[in-house]
């Protein structure tokens, strides 16, 4: 099947949309220079609502809050805030309730980090080992616990129903799409739909989701809640596939993990359902999850001769393009125009 008629499969807008389209200054803003001031002490003020007198979990939490994370879903949600606030005809100022839910969804986010490493053993995590390997299973699933109840005390601490519902579906979508992830789907157009969706549960819902709550908080318009969840939304998806095509192209050292451990874990990622397409061989070890000797260095193989990488590289493009489409729609900002950088930055990173 040719690259076109595999890339209209899918319902994806067709426009084709670039930065600078949309706002001539959209590349000289910098996001993580914008919010510098926000963040600063992000993490240790997250580490003050995770405050124990015992000091062996004190250290279980803090592990992964050590200021070396790169932010990326405290940012968004900050210039999301900031962006829906000046649309709503007020100072771009973040609002205190708002900066709680950035603090929240990294919690979330390191929570759900914690747990994923012991469901799959995994022994390394952001350059270092990870918790369940220093510490041991049990105490890792409880650290991972601990982190997520802490989090739901901050969020009823706002205080606005709408928002601790919103938060709440990050949690069960986690869940449900730690069980997709356990199944494959025979049929290979199923076996797709599976697949993004799974990717919107496990990364985009958090993104999604979040970017709502703080246009929650400030706007009671409907349309601007689904333009910040939308933004969020095609973000997060794209984030994650762009993440996808890194275990194939990024060393080790890049990622902070060891590269092809998708494979590993028996895991099908956009870059090997492409490659199905070229070489149908693929069909046979997704069923069996690369669980034969030579699976992982065959489906490699074939993933790098196929253009999967490709095209998940393109298809991720065109989730950044409906992301800058919905968010164009917003008065314009120096936040606003942040967001739409932001979508670069996520296509051209690394790591």
């Amino acid at each position: 099947m040719s690259v076109i008629r595999h890339r209209n499969r899918y319902p994806y807008p067709s426009q084709r949309i670039t930065c600078c389209s949309i706002h001539s200054d959209a590349k000289l803003k910098d996001p993580f220079s914008l919010v510098q001031n926000d963040l600063q002490s992000l993490y240790e003020d997250i580490k003050k609502e995770l405050f124990v007198s015992k000091a062996e979990l004190k250290s279980l939490c803090d592990y992964y809050f050590d200021g070396k994370g790169k932010a990326f879903r405290p940012m968004i949600v900050v210039l999301m805030a900031r962006a829906c606030n000046v649309h709503s005809n007020k100072e771009g100022v973040l609002l205190p309730a708002q900066r709680s839910i950035a603090m929240i969804s990294e919690m979330i986010h390191t929570a759900s980090l914690v747990h994923d490493d012991v469901i799959d053993d995994s022994d390394r995590r952001r350059g270092k080992h990870t918790i369940n390997q220093v510490w041991g299973e049990r105490k890792a699933i409880l650290a991972g616990d601990f982190i997520l109840s802490v989090a739901s005390m901050a969020l009823a601490r706002i205080g606005n129903n709408a928002v601790v519902s919103v938060l709440s579906q990050v949690i069960e979508d986690l869940v449900r799409g730690e069980f997709m992830q356990l199944g494959s789907k025979e049929n290979e157009n199923e076996r797709f739909k599976h697949y993004l969706e799974k990717t919107f549960k496990k990364t985009a819902s958090l993104i999604a989701n979040s970017c709502k709550a703080v246009s929650i908080l400030v706007n009671s318009d409907p349309e601007v809640h689904e333009i910040a969840y939308q933004y969020g939304r095609n973000v997060g998806i794209a984030f994650q596939l762009v993440d996808d095509v890194l275990d194939f192209t990024s060393c080790a050292k890049h990622l902070g993990k060891p590269s092809a451990a998708d494979l590993k874990l028996g895991l099908a990622t956009g870059p090997v359902l492409f490659a199905c397409q070229q070489f149908p061989e693929l069909h046979s070890m997704i069923m069996r999850r690369f669980s034969t000797d030579g699976d992982v260095d065959r489906a490699w193989h074939y993933v790098l001769k196929s253009d999967g990488v490709e095209q998940t590289n393109y298809l991720a493009q065109r989730y950044c393009q409906e992301a800058i489409r919905q968010i164009s729609r917003l008065r314009p900002s120096t936040e606003r125009d942040a967001l739409i950088r932001l979508t670069e930055m996520v296509l051209s990173r690394d790591k």
